[in-house]
């Protein structure tokens, strides 16, 4: 069956370079994967139609970095040896499909992840901003403000996830590394969005499940998690842009919630941190911290967003509660983050940015444990579609158990990523 997948991919890849010439590639409501993604949050709600029949916009990403990183602990649990080397390449492939007049479909599949090297699908969604396939004009009124995505896809907690690297696709991100707390997952669900004069609100409900599946192993097949998001996103001059939102996501019974481990992409510090057994699938999240919160998890997230001509600051305020299936009372994780990037040259083709990024979180055990991060980096459009990137990067792990391998952990080094994105 791979192979059979492999070869069904590689025969699109190849019919599409064909046809790459000659493809109409706008499309409405669309983040462009490209430079003019950056900062692009939600897909935009345009008001002026160019559907003139079904299209077909074949894209995809591809990535490779080159790691010089070092770690250590205290040496209670030995590391695994670890040197300086290319990583695996990554690669995606997107197909967006304008269906009707205010309908499109987005499909992204990882061709290669360092969790999995064969193909597979992260997920897919319909996005409707016009309801004209009722009948012309059907409630037009309400729709102008009123965007419905539904599908197996992304879910919409926090702005974060908008500049976090997703497998291949790291053209948004102006570092190497997502948050250490990574929030994303992908759940069957569905999402109503309310756009007007610079105020966002959206409100969704999904099945709070990444493996989809109807068996009872776990004792029920229902289970949901809700999701909410208010805030304000204004240009108020042609040098100023500020945005801030507000957003929760909460389960109800769900046995296994995986907003923190749902990447199946995996991290780009491969085995750092990592013990001699570690193996590239199977330690795939290496560098990032999951509080293991498996029910009942409540998370907020509050993202400003500032960007005065070149200059630009994000930020991240991230409190999370929950618990293991095992415990009977809750734990809470609180994350910090703070990105300041400076975009210069020719239609700020280069930039610099630093971010500092800080989890305090109670485990299982009770221990109160710290993990801090500084990352600097540079960044160097050479068209608006290939991005160099170089970052320097210091994580420091503190407070943990004197048996645990994270034990007066570290680890630092330099990055050098290199993607292209169409």
């Amino acid at each position: 069956m791979t192979s059979i997948i492999k070869n069904a991919v590689c025969a699109v890849v190849v019919l599409a370079g064909f046809g790459l010439n000659a493809q109409d590639r706008k499309l409405d409501n669309f983040r462009q994967p490209d430079k003019s993604g950056i900062n692009v949050f939600e897909a935009p709600k345009d008001s002026v139609s160019t559907f003139d029949g079904v299209k077909v916009r074949i894209g995809g990403s591809s990535t490779l970095q080159y790691q010089a990183v070092d770690h250590s602990n205290s040496g209670a649990v030995a590391l695994k040896s670890i040197g300086y080397n290319f990583n695996l390449a990554t690669a995606n492939l997107d197909l967006d499909v304008a269906l009707f007049d205010g309908v499109r479909m987005h499909l992204r599949t990882y061709l290669s992840s360092r969790h999995h090297p064969e193909p597979y699908v992260k997920g897919g969604y319909f996005q409707i901003d016009k309801l004209d396939f009722i009948h012309e004009g059907f409630m037009e009124n309400v729709m102008q403000y009123v965007t419905i995505k539904v599908g197996h896809m992304e879910n919409n907690y926090g702005d974060a996830h908008f500049r976090r690297t997703d497998n291949a696709q790291a053209m948004y991100n102006p570092f190497v590394g997502n948050l250490i707390m990574d929030a994303f997952t992908t759940e069957v669900g569905g999402e109503v969005y309310f756009r007007k004069n610079g105020f966002i609100s959206m409100l969704g409900v999904a099945n709070g499940k990444l493996n989809q599946a109807v068996n009872k192993s776990d004792g029920t097949t229902g289970g949901a998690s809700f999701m909410a998001k208010l805030g304000y996103d204004k240009q108020t001059s042609e040098d100023l842009r500020y945005r801030i939102t507000g957003s929760l996501y909460t389960t109800g019974y769900v046995q296994t919630s995986y907003l923190y481990s749902a990447d199946r992409a995996g991290s780009r510090y491969y085995f750092v941190m990592e013990d001699e057994n570690a193996s590239t699938s199977g330690n795939f999240r290496s560098g990032r911290y999951n509080p293991n919160m498996k029910n009942q998890v409540t998370a907020v997230m509050i993202n400003p967003f500032v960007k005065y001509r070149g200059l630009e600051f994000f930020g991240t305020f991230e409190h999370t509660s929950g618990k293991a299936n095992t415990e009977t009372s809750n734990r809470t994780a609180t994350q910090y983050a703070g990105e300041l990037i400076y975009r210069f040259g020719q239609d700020e083709n280069l930039f610099l940015g630093g971010r500092y990024n800080v989890v305090n979180s109670e485990e299982m055990s009770g221990d109160e444990i710290d993990i801090s991060r500084f990352q600097l980096g540079a960044g160097w459009f050479m068209t608006k579609n290939i991005l160099a990137k170089l970052e320097y990067v210091n994580q420091q792990y503190n407070d943990f158990p004197t048996a645990s391998i994270l034990n007066e952990g570290e680890f630092k080094g330099l990055m050098l990523e290199a993607v292209i994105s169409f």
